[in-house]
């Protein structure tokens, strides 16, 4: 009596469609993971700006002297007094609104503060794609506070 055996398994389509569907979700998941860490360096850079300020501010008040923070539109960039220029990640943009005097040529200006704590004031933007930080100095106390915004041209 002749033997028939039954071979299971799988088409070559059916493991090149499976191989196909696991390349969609592992490059799904790689853009998702690569937008949250460009959206937490954001955030980050955000943290380290309110920092910068504070430190100035603080510097403004124990010296006794007006300090500033100098900021750098086009070059994304920023310096604390007695500090290091401090380059914003790749692709993060940068807007300065502050009073007129505070602006020091076309694409830069500084946030300064007075020995008694108070400030020019100013916002701060850090705008990555669609997502934005606002970082704001009230002119009068010198707080600085970080919060969300919206990443409007």
């Amino acid at each position: 009596m002749p033997m028939h055996r039954t071979v299971r398994g799988f088409t070559l389509i059916e493991v090149i469609l499976v191989l196909l569907l696991f390349g969609v979700v592992v490059a799904v998941a790689a853009v998702s993971l690569t937008d949250g860490m460009s959206s937490a360096r954001v955030r980050s850079a955000g943290y380290d700006l309110v920092a910068a300020l504070r430190y100035t501010r603080a510097q403004a008040i124990v010296t006794r002297r007006q300090q500033a923070l100098e900021l750098d539109i086009e070059a994304r960039s920023y310096s604390a007094p007695k500090r290091d220029v401090v380059q914003l990640p790749r692709n993060v943009e940068l807007r300065l609104l502050t009073a007129a005097e505070e602006q020091t040529g076309a694409s830069s200006g500084r946030i300064r503060f007075w020995p008694d704590g108070s400030s020019t004031g100013g916002r701060i933007k850090l705008v990555y794609g669609a997502q934005a930080w606002d970082v704001e100095v009230a002119w009068l106390t010198g707080e600085v506070r970080l919060r969300p915004g919206e990443a409007t041209p």
